[in-house]
């Protein structure tokens, strides 16, 4: 999930314009419902993949994946959110990281 998700970042031609991207999301309510949309319908379709990758032993993977899934982009969402509110400084997947690192305790 990492690697797709710093792949995404680097389509971005600048951090000014990766920034002015995200902040015009997070503050444009209509793009932000938009995102969310979007980001839901690739999360069941990441599903099958991240299942794969999963002990089924347990009968619950789907459960578990939509879990892992779900964590990971709310991580993404709260990166992306600091990143925006300190105009930018830093590297978001170095608070990516961090907001996965508090999740797991």
């Amino acid at each position: 999930m990492r690697a797709g998700i710093g792949a995404v970042l680097a389509l971005h031609d600048s951090r000014e314009q990766a920034l002015e991207r995200f902040r015009l999301m997070h503050n444009t309510a209509s793009l932000r419902a938009g995102w969310l949309e979007k980001r839901l319908r690739f999360q069941e379709n990441l599903l099958p993949l991240i299942e794969a990758r999963m002990d089924a032993a347990t009968g619950n993977e789907g459960a578990k994946a939509r879990a892992m899934i779900a964590t990971a982009f709310a991580c993404l969402d709260a990166a992306t959110m600091t990143w925006v509110v300190n105009d930018g400084k830093g590297e978001i997947m170095d608070l990516y990281d961090e907001c996965l690192a508090a999740v797991r305790g």
